[in-house]
């Protein structure tokens, strides 16, 4: 199971995406691991993919 308390941080922008709070702009339920967000999930500030966020504490 994806660990849904773990944030990451865009190495781009510095976006956090909180699994807690979600992402509603971009249709992401609170709750949704970084590990479940779909293949094609970019960040909603710059638009990298997902390789480009780190997990933080």
């Amino acid at each position: 199971m994806a660990d849904v308390n773990t944030k990451y941080v865009c190495g781009i922008c510095g976006y956090i995406y909180d699994p807690a709070e979600g992402n509603s702009e971009m249709e992401v339920a609170p709750g949704t691991s970084f590990a479940d967000l779909p293949d094609d999930w970019g960040c909603p500030l710059c638009g990298v993919n997902k390789s480009e966020f780190y997990a933080v504490d």
